[in-house]
């Protein structure tokens, strides 16, 4: 089989197509023939040895990719019998796991970290919910917010932030984002009460709004001790890149790792029904041939994109 592979740690350019072995499905997991991968900044972290320490005990070719979504064509013993083989599906993939990340004509994950791809949608706009969607379900779990409580969220345009305001409203919440000029109506539409200018200052400019500051803000532009600020005393901070403090007065800082939830079923399946009734938003900046993985990170890099690129596996 096909899949976009790594022999070392450096630029786009060390992404390349590889012919692997085609894996097969063992106790408890389900192979997918892999129709679209999402592209997510951790994938660029594989890339350029970000993740090194985690893989120690793996070898090369490393794939990245922790977003998929095709369907289903083995399924392994004791697996879930919720799942069949022709169904169309996505999946939260380990790429420091077995079996390799999600670049991949087909890919073997446990059936746990499997749910029904969303109805009424393509395999590339379904491939772009589980990794940001869980990320920010698992920001607001953590922070335990309650209902009518005021949230913060910053990189609110971007995959995990947007979730974050949509599931935070969807939670009862009222919710302060920011955004730039351009983007200050996308982050309205996902229902944030109110946006404020991003950038240095946000802080300053959300203790001007709400003098009372907020009991906890989801940090999705890791923006770590300059939104310190905004959190009130005994507040709570959620990190997504593994920043833990420390923080003064009292407030919490929590980092954030989706690996928590790669085989919480329910989770997972919730986040589906959520994207199917439209609560979640499926963004796809441009879907791309697989071949192009390198053109893809660099589109990436470069910033500015507003939704998913997608590899094509199909």
């Amino acid at each position: 089989m096909k899949a976009i592979g790594i022999d070392t740690f450096g630029g786009p350019e060390v992404l390349r197509v590889r012919e692997l072995p085609t894996p097969r499905a063992g106790e408890g997991e389900v192979r997918i023939r892999v129709h679209a991968a999402a592209v997510n900044p951790t994938d660029v972290m594989l890339r350029t040895g970000g993740h090194a320490v985690r893989m120690k005990d793996s070898t090369p070719p490393f794939v990245p990719g922790m977003d998929a979504a095709g369907i289903i064509d083995q399924i392994g013993p004791g697996a879930d019998g919720r799942l069949t083989v022709g169904q169309r599906v996505i999946a939260l993939v380990l790429f420091t796991g077995p079996h390799g990340g999600a670049y991949a004509e087909q890919i073997v994950v446990p059936a746990a970290s499997v749910v029904p791809a969303p109805g009424g949608v393509s395999l590339a706009e379904a491939s772009t919910l589980l990794m940001n969607a869980a990320t920010a379900r698992l920001a607001l779990d953590t922070l335990a917010v309650p209902a009518g409580s005021t949230l913060a969220v910053t990189g609110a345009a971007g995959a995990v932030g947007g979730y974050a305001v949509e599931l935070a409203k969807a939670d009862g919440m009222s919710v302060i984002a920011d955004a730039a000029p351009q983007d200050t109506g996308l982050v309205t539409g996902f229902g944030a009460d109110h946006v404020l200018p991003r950038g240095d200052g946000f802080a300053a400019r959300l203790r001007a709004l709400c003098p009372a500051v907020v009991p906890a803000l989801v940090d999705g532009s890791a923006q770590t001790t300059a939104v310190v600020p905004a959190v009130a005393d005994g507040g709570a901070l959620a990190e997504l890149r593994g920043w833990s403090g420390p923080a003064p007065r009292g407030i919490r800082v929590h980092p954030v790792m989706v690996s928590d939830l790669m085989t919480d079923t329910a989770v997972l399946d919730t986040l589906r029904r959520q994207a199917e009734r439209g609560v979640l938003s499926l963004r796809v900046a441009e879907v791309l041939p697989h071949h192009q993985a390198a053109r893809a990170h660099r589109l990436l890099e470069a910033g500015g994109l507003r939704g998913r690129l997608v590899l094509d596996f199909s």
